[in-house]
């Protein structure tokens, strides 16, 4: 066991090191007199931050736009992700089951960006491409953790159902959703959280939002405009942090 773990050990570092040598890393150049130089004067750029009424009515304008982005896309993504998460789960019988799975693996391991480059491409430029990208990646996540879920749920309840009469449609929403309701509640707004971050990256691809506001500034070297979205970016993902918090609290019951 003891000669295992050296092995390990020394596995990783060779591959730190040989990751290193691949890269090409000039550290010394990073953290020189002149590195320093450069970016404490390109820091000084952003101050103080750009306060004007004209960005400010656009930046409530970019504010909504990322909400809308987000909100909408998670909660298309949920409808997608619970009706992939059906026959994923075995619900519709063995032979849906495979291609479901198949389906929300490939919707979840493109990249966000990737989708949105590619919606960009279908759709224009704008807050719908994002929109899109985030519901197709989330739909893959949500349905699979969504799958999970009903997989383990209780089928007690769903079975009394049935063996008193009662339709198999009836049975499920009687017997077995609301056993998985707050935990699919949780994961859903788990997920809100992190595409309220990732609408803001998005447009950075085009697909809208203060990313989109972000990427040009910086590409006009507006630092003090980007410094007012950058926080702004942060007060935001803050709010919606401390929203999803307090809806997970009187929505989710205590070890859902």
């Amino acid at each position: 066991m003891r000669a295992e773990r050296w092995l390990v050990g020394m596995g990783l570092t060779l591959a730190v090191a040989l990751s290193f040598n691949a890269l090409s890393l000039n550290l010394q150049a990073l953290f020189s007199p002149e590195a320093a130089r450069q970016m404490l004067a390109y820091a000084r750029g952003f101050f103080p931050p750009d306060l004007s009424p004209a960005l400010l009515r656009g930046l409530a304008q970019g504010v909504g736009e990322t909400l809308a982005i987000s909100a909408v896309g998670t909660g298309l993504a949920v409808l997608g992700g619970f009706a992939l998460s059906l026959p994923a789960a075995g619900r519709f019988g063995p032979l849906l089951r495979l291609p479901s799975r198949l389906l929300l693996n490939f919707l979840r391991s493109v990249p966000e960006l990737v989708w949105a480059a590619l919606m960009v491409l279908a759709a224009g430029l704008g807050p719908f491409a994002g929109t899109l990208a985030l519901a197709l990646h989330t739909s893959g996540v949500l349905g699979r953790l969504f799958a999970e879920t009903l997989e383990n749920a209780r089928p007690a309840p769903a079975q009394v159902l049935k063996e008193s009469g009662a339709p198999p449609v009836l049975a499920f929403l009687y017997g077995t959703l609301p056993s998985i309701f707050p935990q699919c509640v949780a994961y859903t707004l788990y997920r809100w959280e992190i595409n309220i971050r990732m609408a803001t990256v998005l447009g950075f691809v085009g697909a809208g939002g203060l990313g989109q506001m972000l990427y040009v500034s910086l590409s006009l070297f507006q630092q003090q405009q980007a410094l007012t979205l950058i926080a702004a970016m942060l007060l935001l993902v803050l709010a919606v942090d401390a929203t999803s918090a307090f809806l997970r609290q009187r929505l989710v019951p205590a070890g859902a």
